[in-house]
């Protein structure tokens, strides 16, 4: 028997093992979903309601447990993780509602009878789960999928197994009282080849959350298997545009955005744009001031770090080598991205560098760095926030109503922000991008769109009044 194992990045503990899943245990996990599909999306929607919203109440018991668990796994601070099991719960309600409004049921009148549109479910969904936030995202597709009709066969990451299992046992226990069948909704643990087994077999949709370069990887595996609905959700190298305001208040904007959760979410800002004059050195400045000024340690320390650990040693030397990669080709560096003495190799400081004027490549670096360019007017602005194969996020930091009307709509991006961090994102809208950020299947509220297909009807009682189309027309 094969282990998985997960270790606590801050301390290198031991936070969890458990048997891998090889080819002929996720072939079984997917005959079991198949077999339950029929049964599973026959069900009223109201009963399927009835399950998720159990499971809901599993996450309230468990909330304090759950976030202790993501927080040993990731490293992430306690006040982060409560943050996302609250999200996980506050996703059910949103994903009833959006179920009703995007993939409901709707009639109309018409002379014949009536037209119908209703949704159904695709089949057995494969769902695989990032570490960043291994509760909050995979859950954004596990429980719209299931309250479609779909079931779910899903892979946490390699990186944090405990918290996808933590999951499965709350839909384990809400199951058990509100009589989820067996085979609905199932957990397979592994690193690559789970996952590649997962989605070379028998499923109807594959809904990702992810690296941009996996993304166009199932892109490529998939585009002789159109049966299957592919939902990506992918990363960003994202702009932030801070043109005027309070440089304060400004660089706070900049320092969220850019560092919070060490950086390690898709929608942080990667590079910062700002005017080549006083305003945009001050700046500049004060983020670095406040670079300075943040806490970073152990989850469970007190007072609370802001920040933790990357998710590993080896995350953490991958990103230093990217920093001096920017350092060879020219950049300035503003502040260094190191590690932290006496802290084990997962911890970083937030690296800011100046790469004005560089062709610096076009990638995303998942850490707390920030790169500055320095532009001369607004036009050079958005031309250097939209050059970018990614399309993720963007953001504007300005009073200026007219500048925002045109950002808001020059800017190629799924979320687009005004005054407020890049990261910014609400559960009942969607949440998705463009170009090598995703595949143009929003998730959050939209993704009841992916869970379901429309079926469009015309329906009468009876068969009276077709022979009158032709009468006149025959021989």
């Amino acid at each position: 028997m094969s282990l998985l194992q997960s270790f606590d990045p801050a301390s290198g503990a031991l936070v969890w093992e458990g048997e891998i899943a090889d080819a002929a245990a996720v072939d079984a996990a997917l005959a079991r979903a198949h077999a339950a599909f029929p049964a599973w999306a026959a069900l009223s929607v109201s009963a399927r309601v009835e399950a998720v919203q159990r499971y809901k109440a599993v996450l309230e018991t468990r909330k304090d447990a759950m976030a202790e668990t993501i927080s040993r796994e990731t490293g992430k601070p306690l006040w982060e993780t409560r943050t996302e099991i609250a999200s996980m719960i506050g996703k059910v309600g949103i994903s009833i509602a959006a179920q009703a409004e995007r993939a409901g049921e709707k009639r109309q009148d018409m002379p014949f009878g009536q037209a119908v549109l209703r949704h159904r479910p695709h089949g057995v969904m494969a769902v695989l789960g990032p570490f960043n936030f291994p509760g909050h995202l995979p859950n954004g597709h596990i429980v719209p999928a299931l309250l479609a009709g779909n079931t779910v066969v899903f892979k946490p990451s390699e990186m944090t197994p405990a918290t996808g299992q933590a999951m499965a046992d709350a839909w384990a226990e809400a199951g058990a009282e509100a009589g989820l069948p067996e085979g609905v909704f199932q957990i397979v643990h592994g690193a690559r080849a789970t996952g590649e087994a997962l989605v070379a077999g028998h499923i109807d949709g594959l809904l990702f959350t992810g690296s941009a370069g996996a993304g166009a990887h199932f892109r490529r595996i998939f585009a002789n298997r159109p049966d299957v609905i592919l939902a990506l959700e992918l990363g960003g190298n994202n702009p932030l545009v801070v043109w005027d305001g309070d440089v304060e208040e400004a660089a706070s904007v900049v320092v969220q955005s850019s560092f919070i959760t060490t950086g390690q979410r898709c929608s942080c800002a990667r590079r910062l744009i700002v005017p080549d004059n006083g305003f945009g050195t001050a700046l500049v400045d004060a983020v670095a001031a406040l670079a300075d000024r943040v806490t970073i340690g152990e989850w469970h320390e007190t007072p609370e770090p802001w920040f933790g650990p990357l998710i590993s040693a080896q995350a953490a030397e991958a990103a230093k080598a990217r920093f001096a990669d920017l350092e060879t080709q020219g950049a300035t560096v503003i502040r260094a991205f190191t590690g932290v003495e006496g802290r084990s190799g997962a911890f970083v400081t937030p690296g800011i560098l100046d790469v004005t004027g560089l062709d610096v490549p076009d990638e995303e670096i998942f850490a707390p760095i920030v790169q500055v360019t320095r532009v001369p007017d607004f036009d050079a602005a958005i031309a250097a926030a939209n050059a970018t194969r990614f399309g993720l996020s963007a953001g504007l930091v300005s009073g200026d109503d007219a500048l925002w009307d045109r950002f808001v709509l020059e800017s190629r991006a799924g979320v687009v922000n005004r005054n407020r961090p890049t990261t910014g994102a609400a559960g009942s809208m969607p949440f998705g991008g463009l170009g090598d950020s995703g595949n143009h299947r929003p998730s959050a509220y939209y993704a009841a769109d992916y869970c379901a297909y429309p079926v469009a009807s015309f329906e009468a009682a009876d068969v009276a009044g077709n022979s009158g189309a032709l009468a006149g027309k025959l021989r």
